[in-house]
Protein backbone atom coordinates (compact mmCIF):
# COMPACT_ATOMS: atom_id res chain seq x y z
CA UNK A 1 0.00 0.00 0.00
CA UNK A 2 1.47 3.14 -1.17
CA UNK A 3 1.61 5.90 1.97
CA UNK A 4 2.11 9.28 1.59
CA UNK A 5 5.04 10.65 3.60
CA UNK A 6 5.75 13.56 5.48
CA UNK A 7 9.61 15.03 6.40
CA UNK A 8 9.59 17.71 8.94
CA UNK A 9 12.98 19.84 8.13
CA UNK A 10 14.90 22.20 10.89
CA UNK A 11 18.24 23.09 11.10
CA UNK A 12 19.50 20.55 13.62
CA UNK A 13 16.74 18.20 13.74
CA UNK A 14 16.53 18.39 17.37
CA UNK A 15 14.09 21.24 18.06
CA UNK A 16 11.37 22.06 16.04
CA UNK A 17 11.42 18.93 13.44
CA UNK A 18 11.21 16.45 15.98
CA UNK A 19 8.64 18.36 17.90
CA UNK A 20 6.39 19.08 14.58
CA UNK A 21 7.38 14.94 13.91
CA UNK A 22 5.74 14.03 17.00
CA UNK A 23 2.72 16.40 17.28
CA UNK A 24 1.50 15.43 13.80
CA UNK A 25 2.45 11.25 14.58
CA UNK A 26 -0.31 12.08 17.49
CA UNK A 27 -2.85 13.81 15.46
CA UNK A 28 -2.15 11.19 12.54
CA UNK A 29 -2.89 8.43 15.09
CA UNK A 30 -5.62 10.56 16.88
CA UNK A 31 -7.49 10.22 13.70
CA UNK A 32 -6.11 6.06 13.04
CA UNK A 33 -4.29 7.28 9.52
CA UNK A 34 -1.04 5.69 10.83
CA UNK A 35 -1.32 3.07 8.03
CA UNK A 36 -1.39 5.78 5.36
CA UNK A 37 0.69 8.58 6.79
CA UNK A 38 4.32 7.81 7.31
CA UNK A 39 6.14 10.41 9.46
CA UNK A 40 10.04 11.64 9.26
CA UNK A 41 12.22 14.29 10.22
CA UNK A 42 15.78 15.57 9.39
CA UNK A 43 18.16 18.48 9.31
CA UNK A 44 20.60 20.83 7.03
CA UNK A 45 23.12 20.28 9.18
CA UNK A 46 24.70 17.56 10.95
CA UNK A 47 25.27 18.79 13.71
CA UNK A 48 23.01 16.42 16.31
CA UNK A 49 23.01 13.16 13.97
CA UNK A 50 22.34 10.59 16.08
CA UNK A 51 20.96 13.05 18.80
CA UNK A 52 17.69 12.66 20.84
CA UNK A 53 15.68 15.91 20.66
CA UNK A 54 16.43 18.47 23.17
CA UNK A 55 15.79 17.74 26.75
CA UNK A 56 13.61 20.83 26.56
CA UNK A 57 11.34 20.18 23.54
CA UNK A 58 11.02 16.55 24.91
CA UNK A 59 9.75 18.01 28.28
CA UNK A 60 7.42 20.61 26.60
CA UNK A 61 5.96 17.94 24.23
CA UNK A 62 5.17 15.44 27.32
CA UNK A 63 3.48 17.86 29.30
CA UNK A 64 0.84 17.33 26.26
CA UNK A 65 1.51 13.88 26.46
CA UNK A 66 3.88 13.73 23.31
CA UNK A 67 6.35 11.65 23.36
CA UNK A 68 9.50 12.65 21.46
CA UNK A 69 12.60 10.11 23.21
CA UNK A 70 12.38 7.57 20.26
CA UNK A 71 13.42 10.23 17.56
CA UNK A 72 17.10 10.42 16.57
CA UNK A 73 18.32 12.99 14.26
CA UNK A 74 19.60 12.85 10.91
CA UNK A 75 20.66 15.04 8.01
CA UNK A 76 18.08 15.71 5.40
CA UNK A 77 18.96 14.17 1.67
CA UNK A 78 18.46 15.05 -1.82
CA UNK A 79 17.21 11.65 -2.24
CA UNK A 80 14.50 12.29 0.79
CA UNK A 81 12.70 14.88 -2.01
CA UNK A 82 12.25 12.13 -4.17
CA UNK A 83 10.96 9.63 -1.09
CA UNK A 84 8.58 11.87 0.62
CA UNK A 85 5.42 13.46 -0.78
CA UNK A 86 5.85 16.63 1.26
CA UNK A 87 9.14 18.21 2.59
CA UNK A 88 8.19 20.70 5.29
CA UNK A 89 10.72 23.49 6.46
CA UNK A 90 10.35 25.15 9.56
CA UNK A 91 11.61 28.66 8.03
CA UNK A 92 12.80 30.27 4.78
CA UNK A 93 16.63 29.43 5.64
CA UNK A 94 15.83 25.68 5.77
CA UNK A 95 13.25 25.79 2.63
CA UNK A 96 15.91 27.24 0.86
CA UNK A 97 18.71 24.93 2.23
CA UNK A 98 15.91 22.32 0.91
CA UNK A 99 15.75 23.74 -2.76
CA UNK A 100 19.38 23.69 -3.21
CA UNK A 101 19.81 20.19 -3.01
CA UNK A 102 16.16 19.71 -4.55
CA UNK A 103 16.21 17.55 -7.41
CA UNK A 104 14.98 19.02 -10.62
CA UNK A 105 10.99 19.00 -11.10
CA UNK A 106 10.06 18.35 -7.39
CA UNK A 107 10.31 22.10 -6.20
CA UNK A 108 6.90 22.06 -5.44
CA UNK A 109 7.17 18.81 -2.53
CA UNK A 110 8.81 21.39 -0.49
CA UNK A 111 6.55 23.71 1.48
CA UNK A 112 6.82 26.00 4.73
CA UNK A 113 5.10 24.33 7.62
CA UNK A 114 3.06 27.40 8.56
CA UNK A 115 1.82 27.66 5.07
CA UNK A 116 -0.79 25.11 6.34
CA UNK A 117 -2.14 27.17 9.91
CA UNK A 118 -4.08 30.60 9.74
CA UNK A 119 -0.60 32.00 11.79
CA UNK A 120 -0.19 35.41 10.51
CA UNK A 121 3.69 33.99 10.70
CA UNK A 122 5.44 32.42 8.25
CA UNK A 123 8.60 30.66 10.07
CA UNK A 124 8.47 28.93 13.25
CA UNK A 125 11.11 30.08 15.31
CA UNK A 126 14.11 28.37 16.77
CA UNK A 127 13.63 28.20 20.50
CA UNK A 128 16.90 26.45 20.58
CA UNK A 129 19.18 29.42 22.25
CA UNK A 130 16.19 31.38 23.58
CA UNK A 131 14.60 31.18 27.40
CA UNK A 132 11.03 31.36 29.03
CA UNK A 133 8.50 29.69 26.81
CA UNK A 134 10.08 28.95 23.61
CA UNK A 135 9.56 25.65 22.98
CA UNK A 136 5.89 26.14 23.91
CA UNK A 137 5.01 28.96 21.61
CA UNK A 138 6.63 26.40 19.34
CA UNK A 139 4.34 23.87 20.18
CA UNK A 140 1.95 25.97 19.70
CA UNK A 141 2.30 27.23 16.45
CA UNK A 142 3.09 23.27 15.42
CA UNK A 143 -0.12 21.76 16.52
CA UNK A 144 -1.98 24.52 14.54
CA UNK A 145 -0.17 24.02 11.39
CA UNK A 146 -0.38 20.45 11.91
CA UNK A 147 -4.24 20.32 11.96
CA UNK A 148 -3.87 22.17 8.71
CA UNK A 149 -1.32 19.81 7.13
CA UNK A 150 -3.55 16.76 8.08
CA UNK A 151 -6.51 18.43 6.95
CA UNK A 152 -5.11 19.25 3.72
CA UNK A 153 -3.57 15.72 3.20
CA UNK A 154 -7.02 14.06 3.97
CA UNK A 155 -8.53 16.66 1.34
CA UNK A 156 -5.99 16.36 -1.14
CA UNK A 157 -4.54 12.42 -1.32
CA UNK A 158 -6.12 10.20 1.27
CA UNK A 159 -9.25 9.75 -0.46
CA UNK A 160 -7.07 8.38 -3.40
CA UNK A 161 -5.31 5.95 -1.23
CA UNK A 162 -7.99 4.93 1.11
CA UNK A 163 -9.89 4.19 -2.55
CA UNK A 164 -7.18 2.05 -4.05
CA UNK A 165 -6.88 0.36 -0.46
CA UNK A 166 -10.32 -0.35 -0.45
CA UNK A 167 -9.78 -1.46 -4.33
CA UNK A 168 -7.07 -4.13 -3.29
CA UNK A 169 -8.27 -7.63 -2.36
CA UNK A 170 -7.33 -9.07 1.00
Amino acid sequence: MHQVKVLFVCMGNICRSPTAEGVFRHKVMQASLQDLIYIDSAGTHAYHVGAAPDLRAQKAAQKRDIDLSKQRARRVSSDDILEFDYVIAMDNDNKDDLLSICPQGFEDRIHLFLEFSACDELEVPDPYYGQGRGFEIVLDMVQEAAEGLLDHIQASSLSLLTQKSADIPG
